[in-house]
């Protein structure tokens, strides 16, 4: 397996792009396709497919959006790319745009990280200057820039149509799907949403070929994973790792000692005992938009799981009444546990609320939101019920 390391790596600015404008639109997407590039921000869309379906829709405006609203808790892995290698994002902005025919392309950034702005604008002037964005880019018949966005802070508006809504300057809440943005999206436009490390591996998908992007990772799940690891460890920060990589291996890595649990993917992931530390962190087993938060022995499951309950009832906009009502349902289920008043059949109704929760809310927030709960039900109810 090639050694993983290279998406915050400095390369040559414009060399990807240079290539793609070598290269046929439809064998790019193809490339892409057959990278097997899946989306990092933990949904792991197709970004090949993507690129298809929007290239594809007859319209003569699209736009491609850059998704940098990084607010899943414990996550921090976007902001170190955007502080080192914003250009490579920017880059593979620019090569998706040639692809689908787009000349406008948005960077949504974090209401949290205004403070990036000033120094992606520099990056995006001298790019500007060099001839990688604006008029004839490289002197070909290919017109493209980008322009930043500020969030407002609002994790909902991490799901792809919430985050159009707020760039329309709407209130920021999903919209049912169909249709999908890749049709109909900005401004009813279609519109390529991606997350920023995804822009990232695009470039070096589109130089080194699917071939060598594939030989990394695991069978299903191509390439590496930026992950930001925090809490209980000696050694916490962003790491990238191949996909397939076990748990036991990153705590390991990041020289973590008497460690009781794992939450992948924060407060929508799961929350792992040691006993299944051997599973891997892929798309065929546990996926993750990059969060890894680690608890010692010396940590509460209870204050965990209200930990993460608490964030979602906060952060739920109200609009459909499965996560609205849900999510405070589920505050009081844990304050119930804490308290010891909670019954066998209560705690079979949570299980069913938590599946209607997922089959009918509107968005990913609702969607998700009980799976820490749910895992750590599973996992330490002894703990939890003694």
């Amino acid at each position: 397996m090639p050694a993983a390391g290279f998406v915050l790596e400095k390369r040559k600015q414009g060399e990807a792009l240079k290539k793609a404008f070598e290269i046929n639109r439809a064998e790019i997407t193809d490339m892409i396709k057959d990278s097997g590039l899946k989306g990092r921000g933990g949904a792991g869309f197709p970004t090949g497919l993507k690129m298809y379906l929007c290239g594809a829709a007859a319209d003569t405006i699209k736009y491609v959006v850059c998704n940098a609203d990084e607010g899943e808790p414990g996550t921090f892995k976007d902001r170190v790319i955007l502080e080192t290698v914003p250009e490579k994002v920017f880059e593979g902005m620019a090569i998706t745009a040639y692809v689908i025919g787009a000349k406008e392309g948005i960077v949504y950034l974090r209401g949290e990280y205004e403070y990036l702005k000033a120094g992606l604008e520099n990056t995006l002037n001298g790019m500007r200057k060099n001839n990688l964005l604006g008029e004839k880019i490289l002197g070909a018949d290919f017109d493209f820039d980008i322009r930043i966005a500020l969030g407002a802070g609002a994790y909902v508006c991490g799901e792809e149509t919430a985050l159009i809504e707020s760039l329309e300057g709407k209130r920021g809440e999903a919209k049912n799907k169909p249709p999908f943005p890749v049709s109909s999206g900005l401004f009813c436009h279609p519109t390529l949403v991606s997350n920023v490390e995804t822009f990232c591996n695009i470039p070096h998908i589109v130089t080194g070929g699917a071939q060598w992007f594939k030989n990394i990772g695991s069978e299903k799940s191509a390439g590496t994973k930026l992950v930001s690891v925090s809490g209980d460890v000696k050694k916490p920060g962003v790491y990238e790792i191949p996909f397939g990589m076990k748990v036991k291996d990153l705590l390991k890595l990041v020289e973590a000692e008497n460690t009781k649990a794992v939450d992948i993917g924060g407060a929508s992931g799961i929350v792992i005992p040691e006993s299944q530390f051997d599973r891997e962190i892929s798309f065929e087993d546990i996926p993750t938009g990059g969060s890894v938060i680690v608890f010692d022995k010396t940590r509460k499951m209870i204050d965990v799981m209200e930990n993460f309950m608490e964030f979602f009832l906060d952060e739920s906009c109200g609009q459909c009444t499965p996560c609205r009502e849900g999510t405070k349902y589920f505050v009081d289920a844990v304050e119930k546990i804490k308290n010891g008043k909670i019954t066998d059949q209560e705690l079979k109704n949570l299980r069913d609320i938590s599946n209607c929760m997922k089959l009918t809310s509107k968005c990913g927030l609702g969607q998700s939101s009980t799976n820490a709960f749910i895992s750590i039900l599973d996992n330490f109810k002894k703990e939890l019920l003694s």
